[in-house]
């Protein structure tokens, strides 16, 4: 019973960072004001949401090949490790001005969802 809940939270984590990466890259000026940190005209935001977007879209389509190809324990270390992105998110959202609700209940909240889907994977 553990596992389809353990996988299946894996998978839609994995989704949803495609997802977000992806819109870093379609619509990124939107996507920068949903993350906490808006992107203003006439500065390095280019470059800032591109990498943004390349990053996610990256983790997001490694975690799907680690379930796709890998065992339990493998997903499991890289969920750990990949909760250090939406911590790092959390602490840049406070320190660039970002609301502490868009920071603790989106990026921190992400990352405790994240250690949780580690632990379970751990656990089968």
């Amino acid at each position: 019973m553990l596992t389809p809940i353990a996988y299946g939270l894996a998978i839609v984590l994995s989704l949803f960072i495609v997802l977000i990466g992806a819109r870093f890259l379609l619509a990124p000026r939107a996507a920068a004001a949903g993350y906490g940190v808006p992107a203003t005209e006439g500065t390095g935001d280019p470059a800032y949401l591109t990498v943004k977007g390349l990053r996610d879209l990256t983790y997001g389509l490694v975690g799907l090949a680690l379930i796709a190809f890998t065992s339990a324990d493998a997903v499991a270390w890289f969920m750990l490790v990949v909760a250090l992105a939406p911590l790092g998110d959390t602490v840049i959202v406070l320190r660039h001005g970002g609301s502490r609700a868009t920071a603790f209940g989106i990026h921190f909240a992400t990352a405790v969802v994240v250690l949780v889907s580690a632990a379970l994977l751990f656990a089968i």
